[in-house]
């Protein structure tokens, strides 16, 4: 394959300046779906700034972003801008903007029953043909500086499947249910996996699981301790784990990952300062061979339970794994 069509990872910065550069060069498309989705730092605000001017320039922008992360009750999720703090009102300016522009702008998990169920955890952008997926990067500053990472492919058959999966999604959504799991082929040795909001019916969390099992040796790195099912085959296994520890986390998930290292009965060996968000799991067969799961999952059987919509991609590429290897030992170790 050419060089220049290769996948390729990018880290969490280099992927905002890459994104704001191919959106300024878009020609009929650009497509976003994430967690949040800010303008408050240079970087955010480039890639606004581009979507905005690639709107008025006639290009099909379509952005979608998750409600939940704004907490507010239900009913009053940015529609009383009056009552919103002000990174909701930040929001809905946000919004404003590129709709005047002439993008489209959707906020994900109104119809929700809860504020958990419903929660949209994917992240992939699509401009023209060109796909970032795989990784866990979201649309602000935060995220920009985490360690983290998007792989970027130039595959106009993968960029036309997210492009099918986000109007998917959003369909669903605005009948506030969810849609069935499923997978796709990206190529001989890839293939992406969806999460799309079924209760206790994670078919990623699955995967993982069986991948696993079969390995000889588990590498394992996410935001948060791994919990479940998965969790208790890897204290059976040769498996070493890298997630942040409760002391360096902020706010809720502090919490969190005190809660999954008390429970879980895990010890993790990431000892940087930097908030580590990146999320994949490379399993080491008896044969020596390898497949890596990779994308927006934690790995957190809560993740699956409440039915949060994921994506990521199984892969025994070894392009593909030895990059998220060498991201590993540079980023992470």
């Amino acid at each position: 394959m050419n060089a220049l069509h290769s996948p390729k990872l990018l880290p969490a910065a280099d992927y905002a300046r890459d994104v704001a550069k191919k959106i300024a060069k878009a020609r009929y498309r650009v497509a976003m779906i994430a967690t949040t989705f800010r303008a408050n730092d240079e970087r955010s605000q480039a890639i606004v700034d581009e979507l905005v001017r690639a709107a008025e320039r006639g290009v099909d922008v379509c952005i979608c972003a998750d409600t939940f992360t704004y907490i507010e009750p239900k009913e009053f999720i940015l529609r009383a801008p009056k009552r919103q703090p002000a990174r909701a009102m930040q929001a809905l300016k946000l919004e404003r903007r590129i709709k005047k522009a002439g993008g489209s702008f959707h906020w994900l998990g109104r119809k929700a029953n809860t504020l958990f169920a419903g929660r949209t955890h994917s992240k992939w952008t699509v401009i023209d043909d060109i796909a970032y997926v795989g990784g866990g990067v979201n649309m602000d500053d935060e995220s920009f500086s985490n360690v983290d990472y998007m792989f970027r492919f130039s595959d106009q058959a993968l960029a036309d499947r997210l492009i099918q999966e986000q109007q998917h999604i959003y369909r669903a959504d605005r009948g506030g249910g969810a849609a069935r799991n499923h997978s796709a082929s990206v190529s001989k040795t890839t293939t992406i996996l969806f999460d799309n909001g079924l209760p206790a019916n994670s078919y990623i969390y699955k995967r993982a699981h069986l991948l696993a099992q079969a390995a000889q040796h588990i590498t394992l790195v996410s935001q948060y301790c791994p919990t479940g099912a998965l969790n208790r085959l890897l204290k059976r296994k040769d498996a070493v784990l890298y997630f942040n520890h409760w002391s360096k986390a902020s706010s809720l998930n502090k919490l969190l990952i005190r809660i999954g290292m008390l429970t879980a009965q895990q010890q993790t060996r990431y000892c940087r300062d930097q908030y580590l968000h990146a999320k994949f799991i490379i399993a080491t067969m008896p044969d020596s061979s390898k497949t890596a799961i990779a994308g927006s999952h934690n790995f957190m059987y809560g993740s699956g339970l409440v039915g949060t919509r994921e994506v990521a991609l199984e892969t025994s590429d070894p392009h593909l794994i030895r990059q998220l290897e060498d991201f590993r030992h540079r980023y992470v170790e």
